[in-house]
């Protein structure tokens, strides 16, 4: 289905830039409005209406659906999370850290999909910076929305290929022939637009449920990417400032953290059933398995009463062999109240602890530690500990804590310094190199698409590949 996609990123938008968005895809999500689908571009920018509508199709078209579940499921396969399930070449080499640069679902889903989203929000951007017949609250709401998404977008990219071209603009021509972008570079685009969101936002959600993004949701992004480039004192600072908003709470029963009224949630991706992209892929009825399960490490690594094992895995025999699976979000067909959660108040917690362990606060960092592991059932630690074993319960926690989410865990292994203390080596070299045989150093980033360097010569091929 999307083959060509790594073609029409590069070579032309037309029928986009023509149509604001993709009508097949609104069936899927509209409970935050339903998009303008055949209008032109400007004129879709004149009217609160109709500029609103456009916005929406940031949240509604196909791509979100697909990336909602591969950023989770392909960056899961690559780190000790989860997996594909059935036999399968292109998701295998992600699970075995060998992806080539042919692999399908890396040009066709983690690279083109990704651009084409940064398309739409470009688009937005512009015509939304040009317009002047928009109420200033509303432009600065779908300002504020477009440039979150965007800022969203670049932070998968440049966590999975490093160095990646920074396309700002509409022009396929100057996009089209653009050479990588120092990932520092990115990352000081992707702190821009947060902060502008930040500044554009309100904390009031446009829409019901938390299906939109609002002030917090950019904020929540923004504490992350201050916390993946080091700046220890924003991140907490942000993350803090979330906590102590007094709009979001830890859900007490872990069997409600996912469910759309949630007040853990801070934003999530709507469905019109209720139905997420992760409850069908991770459940499937008993005797048969789902598309992706657990890695029985992970299963296995949890603590004794931890409820986050009892509550959000459960287990099943086919044939002789156990599998695990995620059982954070319970239903998988039909109807229901789950949509795709994207950020919620727990990693806000984690945020904060890591960043100040990283500053030495470690009885504050181990304060944090401790309400996400209370919560989980668990006995509080103390905090007459080092940094470093502060740095490892947070990292431990967040594996216990966010596994299934968003390649958090992947992530979270390829950014973390080596406990060895070997420079340049991480937490994923400690880890995969003893449970992948084919693991190398160089597979903490992924390969740029081959079929990209043949359309877009100026582009380089990340070492390794």
């Amino acid at each position: 289905m999307y083959q060509d996609n790594s073609f029409f990123h590069k070579i032309g938008f037309d029928c986009i830039i023509l149509t604001i968005f993709l009508l097949a895809s609104c069936a899927k999500f509209v409970d935050v409005g339903a998009p303008t689908t055949k209008i032109g571009v400007k004129e879709a920018y004149q009217s609160d209406a109709t500029a609103t509508s456009a916005i929406v199709g940031l949240y509604n078209n196909s791509y979100i659906g697909y990336l909602t579940i591969y950023f989770t499921g392909l960056l899961g396969c690559s780190a000790d999370d989860i997996k594909y399930a059935t036999a399968s070449t292109s998701y295998l080499e992600f699970t075995n850290n060998a992806i080539t640069s042919g692999n399908p679902n890396n040009a066709n889903y983690l690279w083109a999909d990704t651009y084409s989203e940064i398309l739409q929000s470009n688009l937005a951007i512009t015509n939304l910076n040009a317009s002047n017949a928009l109420t200033p609250a509303v432009k600065n709401q779908l300002l504020g929305e477009a440039k979150t998404w965007r800022a969203f977008m670049y932070f998968y990219l440049v966590n999975m290929y490093g160095n990646v071209p920074l396309e700002l603009t509409t022009d396929n021509d100057i996009n089209g022939h653009m050479s990588r972008t120092s990932s520092d570079s990115v990352w000081a685009q992707i702190i821009t637009d947060l902060k502008d969101a930040v500044n554009l936002l309100s904390p009031d959600y446009p829409t019901a449920q938390r299906a939109r993004i609002n002030k917090y949701t950019a904020m929540a992004l923004l504490a992350k990417a201050y916390l993946y480039t080091k700046d220890w004192k924003d991140a907490a600072q942000t993350a803090g400032d979330i906590i102590n908003s007094g709009i979001y709470s830890l859900s007490a029963d872990l069997n409600t953290s996912f469910n759309n009224t949630s007040n853990e949630i801070i934003w999530q991706i709507a469905t019109t059933t209720g139905i997420s992209v992760f409850g069908s892929n991770f459940l499937a009825p008993k005797g048969s398995l789902p598309a992706y399960i657990m890695y029985d490490t992970l299963y296995h690594s949890f603590e004794a009463n931890d409820l986050r094992k009892q509550d959000w895995t459960m287990s099943d025999t086919i044939g002789s062999t156990p599998y695990y699976y995620v059982y954070k979000y319970k239903d998988r067909a039909g109807t229901g109240n789950e949509y795709n959660v994207v950020f919620r108040l727990a990693e806000q917690y984690f945020i904060r602890a890591e960043a100040r362990a990283e500053q030495n606060e470690i009885a504050d960092a181990v304060s944090d530690i401790n309400v996400i592991r209370n919560r989980a059932g668990l006995s509080s630690i103390s905090d007459n500990i080092s940094r470093d074993s502060a740095l490892m319960a947070v990292e431990q926690q967040r594996k216990f804590e966010l596994f299934g989410e968003w390649g958090n865990r992947w992530f979270d292994l390829k950014r973390t310094p080596s406990v060895s203390g070997t420079s340049g080596l991480t937490r994923a070299d400690d880890i995969l190199s003893i449970m992948k045989s084919t693991w190398k150093h160089t597979s903490v980033f992924y390969p740029i698409p081959a079929s990209q360097i043949t359309i877009n010569t100026q582009l380089t091929q990340n070492d390794g590949y």
